[in-house]
């Protein structure tokens, strides 16, 4: 039996940076896992965020475990829902509820820090208490990624995405439309809550974001998806940090494996990742590793900051994970962004990425280093992402 293994280093796809001498992120890293796959293998580029959709993570993560997102997608906040044990009825609407910082009017930081679960929780533990009833239901996750379900209330709104408008002036990505008076209610009733409180004194003496209010975005109703053991006839398992991933996987029938010191950030544990992935191995047939720290690196535009987690993901997941595939008579591994976030704009974009595959009977015309001028040279281009999925299992 074929054992298969995805990498996916999130938002590492980039645009060539003047600091790294007109070089991209993945080019300017020391990369010698990476490039041995490209290189035995092939490499390409594939659309995972289909034209007219926007390029968030939950898109390109549908797309390239081989769902198409223009049948399956409902909206993000649903997704984590699941990967949450929120149980949703067809009726609710739940949103992402971000912890963020303003200054000077503008979105500052997305994520207030990085704020602790810890802190986080009881925050989101206070705003259930006192803005919180039989309709609106706040639920806490991890660090500064949070969700509100809304019971029987009808909303018709358009949001925008914290993380993709830093910098950007709050008036003029306010929620819009039927139901967005509520939204906006309830972020000016945080905001009033946080003033204050005793964790944003600590985290201003500690020089850190202070959390100036609840972003809500990202809305959306119940999911659902065929699992992926019925369409390919492969036991699944995915090691991730992040609510989306574990939610997505978790619909499409995959077991999770919570790594300890897991967190979504640059200081992720990547050999306890590794390590989780290699003994998976035994047991699943493909093992899908998510690894979010370039896209959180991205999102702050700190280009030295997205390299080095590039290297840590080469170092301790790809070579490791790569060289104990070795030990089993078929294997093929993939590695790939979901999609591209250029540390310029500190936002997700819907260009094509990177790819490259190597294993059994796989073989590539260019053989050289992975990068996103070499996969667009490599002539192979995938425009429905969700069809990499089955390319790589059958081709």
């Amino acid at each position: 039996m074929t054992k298969y293994v995805i990498v996916i280093p999130d938002g590492a796809a980039d645009e060539p940076l003047e600091q790294f001498g007109n070089k991209t992120v993945l080019e300017a890293a020391h990369t010698p896992g990476m490039d041995k796959i490209s290189t035995l293998g092939r490499q390409g580029l594939v659309r995972t965020v289909p034209l007219g959709m926007e390029a968030g993570s939950d898109v390109a993560q549908m797309s390239l475990l081989g769902y198409d997102p223009k049948r399956y997608y409902t909206g993000r906040a649903p997704i984590e829902a699941e990967a949450r044990n929120i149980k949703l009825s067809l009726e609710d609407l739940v949103f992402r509820c971000n912890l963020i910082t303003i200054a000077d009017g503008e979105m500052a930081d997305h994520s207030a820090g990085h704020i602790s679960t810890a802190e986080a929780g009881k925050l989101i533990k206070e705003l259930d208490e006192q803005l919180g009833n039989e309709q609106i239901q706040f639920h806490a996750g991890v660090s500064y990624r949070h969700l509100v379900v809304f019971k029987k209330l009808d909303f018709d709104v358009q949001t925008y995405p914290p993380h993709d408008n830093i910098g950007t002036a709050i008036d003029k990505i306010l929620p819009r439309g039927k139901g967005a008076d509520l939204l906006v209610d309830l972020m000016a009733r945080s905001q009033q809550l946080f003033t204050g409180h005793d964790i944003n004194k600590v985290r201003k003496d500690l020089g850190e974001n202070q959390v100036s209010s609840i972003w809500l975005w990202g809305q959306g109703k119940r999911a659902q998806m065929e699992h992926f053991q019925k369409r390919f006839g492969l036991k699944g398992v995915t090691v991730t940090a992040v609510d989306l991933v574990k939610g997505l996987s978790k619909l499409i029938g995959f077991d999770l494996i919570d790594v300890p010191g897991a967190t979504g950030f640059i200081d992720t544990n990547y050999q306890g990742k590794a390590s989780a992935a290699i003994e998976a191995l035994r047991e699943y047939d493909i093992v899908f590793v998510h690894i979010e720290a370039p896209d959180e690196a991205s999102h702050s535009g700190n280009a030295e900051m997205k390299k080095k987690a590039v290297e840590q993901i080469d170092k301790y997941i790809v070579t490791p994970v790569f060289e104990a595939l070795q030990g089993y008579e078929s294997w093929r591994m993939l590695v790939m962004p979901d999609h591209p976030t250029p540390v310029r704009t500190c936002a997700h974009s819907n260009e094509p990425v990177p790819f490259a595959m190597a294993g059994d009977n796989i073989s590539g015309i260019l053989h050289t280093t992975f990068s996103e001028t070499n996969a667009a040279k490599s002539g192979f281009r995938i425009d429905n992402g969700f069809e990499l999925m089955e390319y790589f299992l059958k081709s």
